[in-house]
């Protein structure tokens, strides 16, 4: 580790020593159950590993698992795998079901996938990232945790800034940082760390923090965190916010080292914006082909017992099922708004993965479940044996959905290319 680095942590802590000999123990690891599928104590009866809790989040727990996501409750969205104390910041923000809600910077989207639990399936709740793979990333972990009033897109803050004035009554940062509370989960953080990272690190953070402020709407929440010590890139850059926007009442910070709490280390600060009157919006229709609708029909007709219920959309051959309201979309890259349905490919309906894992088990009419070494074939891309059901079915292990299969002399695989398991 860069000796500079030590130098600065001398200088900030107290019990310095105490913290250079905790970089030498295993890192803390976490899982938080997913209660969109499953409550805390029934996964607790089925949990492959043992669970503690964790101390900044109800859903949360400390695990000494090292590799929580070789199970198959993984694959099926059961629980999300995320450092314990990087749960912290979710609940600062306190959104609720019925709210509008963005994650700025929401990749791989164990912060995104908590505020969804949090609406409870009501709201718009708009994730953002603006590196293409790592959206890609963030969208698989969204469908995977059956997150359905979603709008993903890639976009720079500043994009997004410029269509939504005052819009959000809440809003994440969740910001790139120089990863200082990652040293002992990933090596490469010790070795790519150096103080001019810390101060690009800074300003870039205050560049996202602008455009953040501009969508928060009057009397909402604004919750800035990092994962990292670095006294430039939070307490600094939180009193920088605070006195940049006068608006703003910071109201509560948390910050979290290793060597002091069972976790990483994170950092968290709250800001409420002063209230005010707030403009009038109107959501703008979205066409929805009607063909593809009534295909889809059809198909739910057999698959499902109980079709989820909302205002569809097309977006190219794809129908999708719309958050509770969407905003004018034109223009920006989305890679999903609300759960995907299905494509049409000429006039047959071909239904997505994401609606297998996005509708609650108990509505699934087609439900095929095969025991765990067929699931791992399943996993690999394999085919299976028929299931004694004729067309699509999901696939599931323990009545909990992986994915899709088309099952007719076998189960076709239909779980994508880009899950499956080596």
């Amino acid at each position: 580790m860069n000796e500079r680095y030590f130098e600065r942590m001398r200088a900030q802590l107290s019990d310095f020593a105490a913290y250079r000999a905790c970089l030498s123990q295993p890192p803390y690891r976490g899982i938080r159950v997913n209660t969109l599928k499953i409550s805390p104590d029934a996964f607790r009866e089925i949990a492959p590993f043992a669970l503690a809790p964790a101390a900044w989040e109800p859903n949360g727990f400390l695990i000494s698992e090292e590799k929580p996501g070789k199970y198959f409750y993984h694959d099926a969205g059961l629980y999300y795998v995320q450092e314990p104390s990087a749960m912290c910041a979710v609940p600062l923000l306190g959104a609720r079901p019925g709210e509008r809600v963005l994650d700025l910077c929401a990749a791989p989207g164990g912060k995104g996938t908590q505020i969804a639990q949090a609406m409870e399936g009501k709201g718009l709740l708009v994730l953002n990232e603006k590196m293409p793979d790592r959206a890609k990333v963030l969208l698989q972990n969204v469908e995977r945790m059956g997150v359905a009033n979603a709008v993903v897109t890639c976009a720079e803050p500043s994009e997004l800034a410029a269509r939504l004035p005052a819009f959000f009554d809440r809003i994440l940062v969740d910001a790139p940082c120089s990863g200082e509370g990652m040293l002992r989960k990933e090596p490469a953080a010790a070795e790519n760390w150096s103080e001019e990272n810390v101060f690009m690190c800074a300003e870039r953070q205050k560049k996202i923090l602008e455009s953040a402020v501009s969508m928060l709407a009057p009397g909402g929440t604004l919750v800035y965190s990092t994962c990292t010590f670095a006294p430039e890139e939070d307490e600094e850059t939180a009193d920088w916010l605070a006195r940049a926007f006068p608006e703003l009442t910071c109201t509560e910070q948390k910050k979290i080292y290793p060597h002091r709490e069972r976790g990483e280390g994170h950092f968290a600060a709250r800001f409420i914006k002063e209230d005010g009157e707030r403009a009038a919006f109107r959501a703008p229709k979205l066409p929805a082909d009607r063909a593809a609708v009534a295909a889809y029909r059809a198909f739910a007709g057999d698959f499902l017992r109980r079709p989820p219920e909302g205002t569809f959309a097309s977006f190219g051959s794809s129908l999708c099922l719309l958050p509770g309201e969407v905003f004018p979309l034109g223009g920006l890259r989305v890679l999903r708004c609300g759960l995907q349905l299905g494509t049409m490919e000429g006039r047959r309906f071909v239904p997505a993965h994401a609606l297998a894992l996005g509708v609650p088990r108990q509505d699934i009419a087609a439900l095929c479940n095969y025991p765990q070494e067929d699931i791992a074939r399943y996993l690999h891309g394999e085919e299976l044996p028929a299931a004694g059901l004729r067309g699509w079915c999901a696939v599931a292990y323990e009545g909990w959905p992986l994915g899709l299969g088309k099952s007719s002399a076998s189960m076709k695989n239909h779980y994508p290319k880009g899950l499956r398991r080596p």
